[in-house]
């Protein structure tokens, strides 16, 4: 049945309702949902796929993938489990090689990917090497003509997303930005949440993937809208992440003991699997990358630009911004996120 949506500016549809194993991958039923705008504008969830055999019905259209970094690998697993026909690149060429293992077929530019693939997905670190990839010298634009697809997965901002959206569009190409919240092992285990903006008819036929690859996704309208939502969750999550390694410096210097402080706010209202698994890489000094700790502050220093352009004030997240970018003075770019702990011990 239709159903009002308590934020009339964006609406969501549940891939699945249950959560999906992270090994074993089993028949997911799927409910079809429908939301209704106050405006009278209806939208719908990607289409139903039946499950064969304890997995879901892959599509039959060639999928690219650009980009094999902690995301980007787990992705392109997770579809090829599912059956995809997954063509690859990299910018690094080597990092394909467990894939072409795996399946999939090697890809030697990106203009290659596209021109060859129905559906081309792309995962890269930042504005600048999201337009480098299409803009560049055999980049995406060269491959893309008439019905071909496109779907940027990079967290940027809505500036960058829209200016490729317009050029992909102006050669016939159809865009969806669909960028992830998420983690390494997140994506390792098909669990991301999916944002989605753009074209609806491509987000339907994306169904198959996002299934393969998340067990969320939401559809939020116009190109644009998904890079302020990705920004947005990832702004609380590393303002967050600042708080925790706050916290937990106080309380050594204050004589309290760390493990203890987790143990209360486990049995508390922050009880979260984010908050457990941070404090534990603190607490044993394993700062190994699940999300780098550059690219969430690339993406702080992004959702403060956005809060500008809006004149809308975002101090938290400013002071957030700070901590981390003294955690990368003290060369802790390439360790993860909750690396940031060190700002405050040094």
């Amino acid at each position: 049945q239709p159903a009002k949506d308590s934020d009339p500016h964006f609406h969501h549809f549940l891939l699945s309702q249950t959560e999906k194993p992270a090994v074993c991958y089993q028949a997911i039923t799927k409910k079809l949902k429908v939301c209704e705008e106050e405006t009278g504008s209806t939208s719908i969830q990607a289409a139903d796929s039946t499950a064969v055999n304890g997995s879901i019905t892959p599509t039959d259209k060639k999928i690219g993938f650009l980009g094999l970094g902690l995301m980007g690998s787990g992705i392109v697993s997770n579809l090829l489990k599912m059956g995809h026909t997954v063509t690859v690149w990299n910018r690094t060429a080597e990092k394909c090689d467990l894939f072409i293992q795996e399946g999939a077929r090697l890809g030697r530019t990106p203009a290659e990917v596209v021109s060859t693939c129905d559906i081309t997905f792309a995962c890269v670190s930042d504005p600048k090497a999201a337009k480098d990839l299409v803009l560049g010298p055999s980049g995406v634009l060269q491959g893309i003509r008439p019905g071909k697809c496109y779907v940027d997965m990079s967290t940027v901002d809505a500036d960058t997303v829209t200016e490729l959206a317009q050029v992909i569009v102006s050669r016939g190409g159809r865009f969806l930005e669909a960028p992830v919240s998420g983690n390494q092992q997140l994506s390792n285990d098909g669990m991301l949440v999916i944002l989605a903006a753009g074209d609806r008819g491509l987000y339907e036929d994306c169904s198959s993937c996002f299934q393969a690859m998340g067990k969320t996704s939401f559809f939020l309208g116009e190109v644009g809208n998904a890079a302020k939502m990705m920004l947005i969750v990832n702004m609380v999550q590393g303002s967050f992440m600042a708080t925790i390694a706050e916290g937990l410096t106080l309380a050594q210097v204050t004589g309290q003991s760390q493990q203890t402080l987790l143990d209360i706010l486990n049995q508390g209202q922050l009880a979260s699997i984010f908050l457990d698994q941070k404090c534990q890489n603190i607490l044993q000094g394993n700062f190994k990358p699940d999300f780098y700790l550059k690219y969430i502050q690339k993406d702080l220093r992004l959702a403060i630009a956005l809060g500008d352009s809006v004149n809308h004030p975002t101090p938290m997240a400013a002071a957030a911004n700070e901590v981390y970018k003294r955690a990368k003075a003290l060369d802790q770019s390439d360790n993860d996120m909750s690396a940031v702990y060190r700002a405050y011990i040094h």
